[in-house]
């Protein structure tokens, strides 16, 4: 989800590996977390590490003691006593174990959130009148929630739309990379790697599963599909997976051949 370095790289391991799975916590996570953003002097007093751990300590509880649950309270002392490469790697931290707070929330239905998130994201990229509600920022956080919870509720699970809503708050460059990151952390909750792929028409199961098996083959460990339906792909299947790509459609052969001929 973010690229974390030196101690921060730690620091986040070592909270994931304690936080538990609970939609309350990973609310209160991305609130603290905002909260860090639009707070230097906090953020900066937080991971100062030339300071003793009980003044950031005592701070922490002097802020939140009774506004946060007592587990999240539990997390942000042990934060704000870790050592960080970057000031603003805390608050990123606290985004990133909220997030797998709310997948984890959602017990054995991991792969559920990833297919949702994934659905949500496909729904945002096609429709530019949704994609500019929810970028807008003339319009309040309240109505853009309001509009997530009348798409989604009763119609995906509560981890799902509580990662939507988080995706709208703008901590990545757009809600669509917010959402694709998102996907990510809740594939790798469950240790899995998440692929993108393009195909003519929808797989059958059976291809479904060849292909994950395939791809977990080549990357080690169970691989997710995304599947995009798109007839420009007009035959075979190309494959997004990490930073590579697998192109084995006949779009792009063809293209290929034109490219040499025009060459």
């Amino acid at each position: 989800m973010l690229s974390f370095r030196a101690a921060s790289t730690e620091a986040v391991a070592a909270l994931v590996d304690r936080v538990e799975g609970s939609a309350t916590v990973a609310d209160d996570l991305f609130a603290v977390a905002a909260n860090l953003r639009s707070e230097g002097a906090l953020r900066r007093f937080a991971t100062d590490f030339a300071l003793p751990s009980e003044a950031k300590v005592g701070l922490v509880s002097e802020l939140y003691d009774g506004k946060v649950d007592a587990a999240t309270l539990e997390l942000l002392k042990d934060a704000v006593s870790r050592r960080w490469t970057r000031s603003r790697d805390l608050a990123d931290a606290l985004e990133y174990v909220g997030v797998v707070a709310a997948v984890r929330s959602s017990r054995n239905s991991a792969d559920q959130v990833v297919d949702e998130l994934f659905a949500v994201r496909t729904l945002v990229n096609d429709s530019a009148d949704l994609r500019n509600a929810l970028s807008d920022h003339a319009r309040s956080a309240s109505d853009k929630a309001a509009l997530v919870d009348s798409l989604l509720d009763g119609k995906a699970l509560p981890a799902t739309i509580l990662l939507v809503k988080q995706a709208l708050t703008g901590s990545h460059r757009s809600v669509a990379v917010a959402l694709e990151e998102f996907e990510k952390v809740a594939a790798d909750v469950h240790d899995r790697d998440v692929a993108t792929v393009w195909v003519a028409q929808p797989l059958s199961d059976d291809e479904a599963r060849r292909l994950s098996e395939a791809l977990t083959a080549q990357y080690g460990r169970p691989v997710h599909l995304n599947v995009v339906v798109d007839p420009d792909v007009i035959g075979g299947v190309k494959v997004e997976i990490g930073g590579d790509v697998i192109d084995g459609t006949i779009a792009s052969r063809l293209d290929a051949a034109r490219r040499k001929l025009a060459g």
